[in-house]
């Protein structure tokens, strides 16, 4: 895309002003309009040293009322950040609904600096521009404008502005030893830029060359492709999105109506020593994956009074506590609604050699959002492919991904229920929406049964406790995390 790049003829200087008071003008004017469709933008410059994004994002966000913007840096990740998966630190900077987030840098250096210094194997670079195209995809499909432009200038003027910066004492530390190495290896970077261009430039979110050799028109290039992007983005704003195939192998899981339940239950004096076993065995086990780094998310879903509580209880109780977790999901805040859905999940993902653990999940997307009409019939069907592509870069990081659905009748629900409301120490548990998803019982099981069916992939496959018997569904829960973390201990 850069190496066949051509130039376009810069307009005459008064032309070129009058152009930019009209494209300022109109990006200014689009604030409203953004604000009140909740489109969410996100502006990513990347490009040569030195050829002038900064300034060019200075100029931009000055027709912007700073309230509805933000510039993000993205510098060279952290110890810290090391221990998340490759899009932790980028995602957890996507901007709100109705604002702009502009970055200067943004995933691209990671993979370009990969390739480059060879810690990037071809498969690894394949998995990361995988992973960048699924992502940003999925941001677009959830609404989001997002817009790329690459900024070009040739080796000889990227040498001249280098020297220029050295020779001022107050400029020279803008210049790195990575700027200079990436001059003296000019071509073999273009190839790489050119290559990853070439990788990541799809129509969703396409990449505009931006002939950075002149600031004014370097800034009214990328006015113009954000005004239209804008433009183009508010008209379709309210259209429905394609539904995805899915595309992952899946795992085989029950009908809730053909999971017995009657027979499975534990005496006392089976459970007591069960129990003893695998919390000591579970114990050994969380010093292992912390010593390996492996990351752990178990995920918790089922009816109401099921038994999670207690479940997670169990397993915590084997844990070291500077070691887990736990994420009691409700609600989302206003700031988690007003982005992407799995957005409030990626920031909660336990670093490596940790575990998280969710009291409720990013399936509540198919489930109550889903028949409470807190979202659209299109977002929903879109979700079951978007929460497999969430678990499989979870899986591909290295976690451990444990669904467990806990599974109780109608009936036993009820008993529950009636037990809350008459025990005073208990009352805080039942509430009046519980009562009102009860009625819909028929409904949940439907969408719990798609879910399950639709979702039960072979990297992150559900499991169903049978919780009639809650020492049953704790037993089972323990057996199958130690299990699941022995495996992934043999492979390290």
């Amino acid at each position: 895309m850069i190496t066949d790049f051509v130039k376009t003829k810069i307009p005459e200087k008064d032309q070129l002003k009058q152009e930019l008071s009209v494209e300022r003008e109109k990006l200014f004017a689009s604030q409203t309009r953004i604000k009140e469709a909740k489109l969410p933008v996100m502006v990513i410059f990347e490009g040569w040293g030195a050829a002038g994004k900064g300034s060019v994002i200075g100029r931009v966000i000055k027709n912007i009322d700073p309230r509805f913007f933000k510039v993000r840096t993205t510098a060279a990740p952290t110890t810290e950040e090391l221990r998340y998966p490759f899009l932790y630190r980028f995602l957890r900077e996507i901007p709100e609904a109705g604002k702009f987030t502009f970055f200067d840098t943004y995933w691209m250096n990671d993979v370009i600096n990969g390739l480059m210094d060879k810690s990037l194997s071809e498969k690894q670079y394949a998995d990361r521009i995988r992973s960048i195209n699924t992502t940003e995809r999925s941001l677009t499909d959830n609404g989001y404008l997002v817009m790329k432009f690459f900024f070009q200038i040739d080796k000889k003027e990227q040498k001249k502005r280098l020297e220029k910066l050295l020779d001022d004492r107050n400029t020279k530390w803008r210049v790195t030893a990575e700027d200079l190495y990436e001059n003296k290896h000019y071509s073999r970077f273009e190839k790489a830029y050119d290559r990853y261009l070439a990788d990541t430039d799809r129509s969703a979110a396409p990449w505009y060359v931006i002939d950075a050799e002149n600031s004014r028109w370097a800034e009214l290039q990328v006015l113009r492709f954000l005004n239209q992007g804008i433009d183009t983005a508010l008209k379709n704003h309210a259209l429905a999105v394609p539904i995805l195939q899915n595309t992952f192998p899946l795992s085989p899981v029950p009908l809730l109506k053909d999971i017995p339940l009657k027979d499975k239950v534990l005496t006392d004096e089976e459970y007591d020593k069960k129990l003893d076993e695998l919390q000591a065995e579970l114990g050994k086990l969380h010093n292992e994956i912390y010593r390996k780094k492996i990351p752990v998310i178990i995920a918790y879903e089922g009816w109401d009074a099921a038994g999670k509580g207690g479940n997670i209880k169990r397993i915590t109780s084997a844990l070291d506590p500077r070691g887990f977790e736990v994420h009691p999901i409700a609600s989302p805040e206003p700031h988690e609604k007003a982005r992407h859905f799995l957005w409030r999940f990626w920031t909660r993902l336990p670093k490596d050699g940790h575990i998280a653990i969710f009291d409720r999940t990013w399936y509540g997307r198919v489930m109550v959002e889903r028949l409470e009409g807190f979202c659209s019939e299109n977002d929903w069907q879109r979700a079951y492919n978007e929460m497999n592509e969430f678990e499989k870069e979870l899986a591909d990081w290295g976690a451990v991904v444990i669904k467990f659905w806990v599974q109780i009748d109608n009936a036993t629900q009820l008993e529950r229920f009636t037990d809350r409301q008459n025990t005073p120490e208990k009352q805080w548990k039942i509430t009046d929406e519980d009562w009102r998803n009860r009625e819909k019982w028929d409904q949940y099981e439907e969408a719990v049964n798609e879910m399950l069916q639709k979702t039960s992939t072979t990297f992150a496959p559900w499991h169903i406790l049978e919780s009639n018997d809650k020492k049953y569904a704790r037993i089972k829960a323990l057996t199958i995390v130690v299990e699941e973390l022995k495996k992934a201990c043999k492979k390290r």
